[in-house]
């Protein structure tokens, strides 16, 4: 399938993507469009544009809404999408510490990359190392909390 967001990525979008790759359609195609462009191509699957079905709803990232869609339980990734929300989403409360330093990185990617896809690639190492690091710590509260 091919799905079709914004050009120029950064958190949210730059996770949508690692998601949608990871444990969605390993095999997914991303064009790039510039923001605002109408119609959207009718053959791909829209995501992180307003409006769409897999964008923010309710005061959650596009992130969100594709493990609500997917209906993905794993808690590692609801606990990314709640970085992610944090990150891209100006939030009454932060209880997230990693997120002011997920969006940075996301955008410093960007910026030193000359497009989307080669954005992409390397932010997908920046999603694998946070989701590798938040289940080593889940699995460590998992042995504390055994061990009590």
């Amino acid at each position: 399938m091919t799905w079709v967001t914004w050009e120029h990525i950064a958190v949210d979008r730059m996770g949508c993507i690692w998601l949608i790759q990871r444990w969605i359609e390993p095999k997914a195609q991303f064009l790039f469009v510039p923001a605002g462009t109408k119609p959207l191509p009718k053959d791909a699957e829209p995501f992180d544009i307003p409006g769409t079905r897999y964008s923010h709803h309710r005061g959650h990232c596009s992130f969100h809404a594709l493990l609500k869609g997917y209906q993905l339980k794993d808690p590692i990734l609801a606990r990314i999408a709640s970085i992610i929300d944090e990150a891209d989403i100006v939030q009454e409360i932060n209880v997230e510490p990693a997120a002011p330093g997920l969006d940075l990185i996301c955008r410093g990617v960007r910026l030193n990359s000359p497009n989307d896809e080669v954005a992409l690639e390397h932010g997908k190492l920046v999603y694998e190392a946070l989701y590798a690091q938040l289940s080593a710590e889940m699995a460590g509260e998992k042995e504390r909390t055994a061990g009590n």
